[in-house]
């Protein structure tokens, strides 16, 4: 009896849940179609904006996915949380660094942006944005006091996924530059004992080899 008691309890919850969320949805939907009438409207009028999604997103995270310029704007002038992460332990301010939502960056470091906050991965900001290849996101993520040597939970730090991950081009070398430039510790081996000259020599990307050598790196 108590067994079917409290299974229904669970499910009332999870019902309330939903409905509170799909009664949330049009400010969520509104952020990620960059529409900045309706989301000023809903925000005037007490809209929660905070709701989240079935992603646990909420509407300034959807923007930030959506690259919706405008209606992260408004969002983060109203309050919102640009440290809020969804369930993947994505935030409004990790998604942009990591995907190279520039102006969406600038706007969450401007709000108070954690900088200590890490992904799923146990990464910083600075890690992902140097895998994928964004210069700038990367060169703007100096500028603050985040951790240039912080490792993550594969063992990597910013330096090593630029080496690793990367092609070995020009973005990804001008991403060694700026690392190595802003003093980051060239030789931090990661979790296999593996030193970024070792592994750019493996890759035979001779101007990240230079760049390393010139940092000292053994």
């Amino acid at each position: 009896m108590r067994i079917a008691i409290y299974a229904t309890l669970c499910l009332w919850l999870v019902l309330v849940a939903n409905a509170v969320r799909a009664a949330e949805a049009p400010i969520i939907a509104a952020a990620a179609a960059n529409d900045m009438a309706a989301v000023n409207q809903m925000i005037s009028s007490g809209a929660e904006i905070e709701a989240r999604d079935a992603q646990g997103r909420t509407a300034l995270l959807a923007a930030t996915h959506a690259n919706a310029i405008e209606a992260a704007r408004l969002l983060i002038e109203a309050g919102a949380d640009v440290n809020a992460m969804d369930q993947i332990q994505d935030s409004p301010y990790l998604y942009a660094g990591a995907e190279g939502r520039l102006e969406i960056l600038r706007m969450t470091l401007a709000a108070g942006a954690d900088l200590a906050s890490v992904n799923r991965y146990g990464g910083t900001a600075l890690i992902p944005a140097a895998h994928h290849g964004h210069v700038e996101t990367v060169r703007l993520l100096l500028t603050t006091k985040t951790d240039i040597d912080y490792v993550n939970s594969l063992g990597w730090t910013a330096l090593l996924e630029a080496i690793i991950l990367g092609d070995g081009g020009a973005a990804h070398t001008e991403i060694v530059r700026l690392l190595v430039g802003a003093g980051a510790d060239v030789d931090i081996s990661d979790a296999d004992g593996i030193s970024p000259l070792t592994h750019a020599k493996r890759q035979g990307y001779a101007k990240i080899i230079a760049i390393l050598k010139k940092g000292g790196a053994r």
